[in-house]
């Protein structure tokens, strides 16, 4: 009986923990049109299970603590569309007795001297290094003055592809995001073809597939694509237009890390806000 009684409690407690969360975001925090003045604070339920791609019927019987279970990628979804941090993440999968190390939060792999060094000597070219799931695991400056500080981001929101699919302030920065997305997602499915199966990676298109119509859809497609060097235009918040020449280095030590350099091209005077952005960052 004190079993039932205290799986009811963390029902309870779960739910009203999601509640919390979800009335503390706005429709602008996560990238929803806001729409007319709402009579109470937050997200909407149905807002919230949109976000998470799951029923809003399903949703609302979790905050109302009734006795359903959610899977570990629910789990997932809920967190990211509820942008909840690394503490709170871990929280929600306890209340739900699934063990925190199932979250994601893998430790960070270790990359090559050498090739740090070369990162960090690109002072005006945004850089960073990417892993074999590509996951950024270290990044400079000019990186982070064009697209944000990327140490705020935890677990599989530091993942390339679910900042290109899932992250709203990320997709509003590239120009031609329904141009690069699928082209990405195949070079992507292309590298990770031996990787099927794999926890860290299943966990990822999992989430992926559960709050992203748009990677289910084209994931759900099957297309591949070759490494292409492209340009990539940012719509900057305050640098407004630039545009960049993207490319990636293979490390050639079998880690599987990769150093992707975005070079300001002339283009939209983007040598020279490239410029502003670094001096104005070191004020």
């Amino acid at each position: 009986m004190s079993v039932s009684r205290s799986e009811a409690a963390k029902r309870r407690e779960f739910g009203a923990f999601l509640r919390s969360r979800r009335t503390r975001l706005t429709p602008n925090d996560v990238g929803l049109n806001g729409g007319f003045r709402r009579r109470t604070p937050g997200l909407r339920r149905e807002e919230v299970a949109q976000l998470a791609g799951v029923g809003t019927t399903w949703y609302t019987w979790l905050e109302q603590g009734r006795d359903v279970r959610a899977s570990r990628e629910v789990l997932c979804a809920l967190a990211n569309a509820l942008r909840l941090d690394r503490a709170e993440q871990q929280y929600l999968f306890q209340l739900t007795g699934h063990q925190a190390a199932e979250i994601g939060l893998a430790p960070k792999p270790e990359v090559a001297q050498p090739l740090q060094r070369m990162l960090h000597a690109l002072t005006d070219q945004p850089a960073y290094i990417l892993g074999r799931r590509w996951d950024v695991l270290c990044w400079n400056r000019a990186a982070e003055v064009v697209f944000g500080d990327y140490s705020k981001l935890v677990g599989d929101e530091r993942n390339s592809v679910y900042m290109l699919f899932g992250n709203p302030d990320h997709r509003r920065l590239l120009v031609d995001w329904h141009d690069l997305a699928p082209i990405a997602l195949g070079m992507f499915r292309a590298e990770n073809a031996g990787h099927a199966g794999d926890p860290e990676y299943d966990r990822l298109v999992g989430t992926l597939m559960t709050c992203s119509p748009e990677f289910r859809y084209f994931w759900q497609k099957h297309d591949v694509s070759h490494y292409t060097a492209i340009h990539k235009r940012i719509r900057h918040p305050t640098a407004d237009r630039m545009v960049f020449e993207y490319n990636s280095l293979t490390a050639d030590d079998q880690s599987g890390a990769k150093l992707v350099i975005y070079t300001p091209l002339a283009e939209e005077h983007t040598r020279e806000k490239m410029k502003e952005l670094l001096h104005g960052s070191s004020r």
